[in-house]
């Protein structure tokens, strides 16, 4: 059995990844093919429907293509539904402070750790073919990643990140520029602060690229794990079709 992102983050790998809304069955096929490292399905900008996640992450798996899955805001009950249906992480945007993280934690853990609902039956357990011991055991290897999108989250990311079960963070730049007041630092600031704040130096840092050019400058610069915005790499790619 392949080795779960999180066992490969550990190791000091740097992954590669790809954000795609649904439906994209087509696009997640194409990028297991290519040899992206993984999959970021998006339900936070897209339609958060679980039978069309559950029909995209079977197929990821089976090109062998881990399934991470950004929430909505709050939606707890997703991913702990994602999660049954095989994620082997979640995203969580909009993580303002270590109660949110501390919440997060708690909905994608099962008991005593947290509140999610277990049950061995789903895709994760193997439609209940795996002991409970096992099923537990591969929960533990969840990843999750804090998206910090406003500049109180980034005051405050040394705070979340510490949280006993946050992986790393993925700051969202477009709505953190969106939080921002006039008398709040400039985005670049922002985040050179939260890259240069040794709380946030433990954990995995996430950015999103948006072609091998800036995936390879976030490398440089310290990122593990690079996510490409798929719908914007298309974007340009189709733009440049139409030129004449």
């Amino acid at each position: 059995m392949a080795a779960s992102l999180k066992a490969r983050l550990r190791a000091g790998e740097k992954l590669a990844g790809a954000l795609v809304r649904m439906p994209s069955e087509d696009v997640v096929e194409m990028l297991a093919v290519a040899g992206l490292d993984f999959v970021l399905v998006d339900c936070e900008h897209g339609p958060a429907d679980v039978g069309s996640l559950r029909h995209h992450i079977a197929l990821a798996q089976v090109h062998g293509v881990p399934v991470l899955v950004r929430i909505g805001e709050g939606e707890h009950h997703l991913a702990a539904r994602a999660l049954d249906q095989g994620a082997q992480g979640i995203v969580a945007p909009h993580v303002e402070s270590a109660a949110d993280a501390e919440a997060l934690v708690r909905a994608v853990r099962f008991p005593p750790r947290g509140t999610r609902g277990f049950a061995t039956y789903p895709r994760a357990g193997r439609f209940g073919t795996v002991s409970a011991a096992d099923h537990r055991a591969a929960a533990e290897s969840t990843l999750v990643i804090a998206m910090l999108e406003s500049p109180a989250a980034i005051g405050d990311a040394a705070a979340i990140v510490a949280v006993a079960g946050i992986d790393g963070y993925l700051v969202g730049t477009a709505d953190l520029a969106a939080a921002r007041g006039p008398d709040d630092p400039s985005v670049a600031d922002l985040l050179a602060a939260v890259r240069a704040d040794p709380g946030t130096a433990s954990v995995v840092r996430v950015d999103l690229a948006s072609g091998a050019a800036g995936a390879a400058e976030a490398f440089a610069d310290g990122a593990q794990v690079v996510v490409h915005n798929v719908a914007h790499v298309l974007m340009e790619t189709f733009r440049a079709l139409s030129l004449r």
